[in-house]
């Protein structure tokens, strides 16, 4: 029985969109003196951009497979959430310099 809920068609190009976001936000890291906060927060997008890519690809295959993917689209879902509650997190940080 195929996956009836489209929730991992609005996760996947999400999710890709988030690695973007990552990338970019790394490199203009990157571009500041090096400190222990663009340390923390380029070492925290990294880990962040491959939870959002391993969403993308959970939820890739929840749409390409014909077997029933519930399990699939529920750990795209944890994941996403997982990345974007992360990002948040790096935002704070890197905003205050709380580290």
């Amino acid at each position: 029985m195929k996956n009836n809920n489209d929730l991992s068609h609005h996760i996947l190009p999400n999710s890709a969109t988030m690695v973007g976001v990552c990338i970019m936000v790394i490199s203009i890291v990157k571009g500041q003196p090096a400190d222990l906060v663009g340390y923390v927060i380029d070492k925290a997008l990294a880990i962040d951009s491959l939870l959002f890519t391993i969403s993308a690809l959970l939820s890739f295959l929840s749409i390409r497979l014909e077997r029933s993917t519930v399990g699939l689209e529920r750990w795209a879902e944890i994941l996403f959430i997982v990345g974007l509650v992360s990002m948040t997190v790096i935002a704070v940080i890197f905003s205050f310099e709380i580290v």
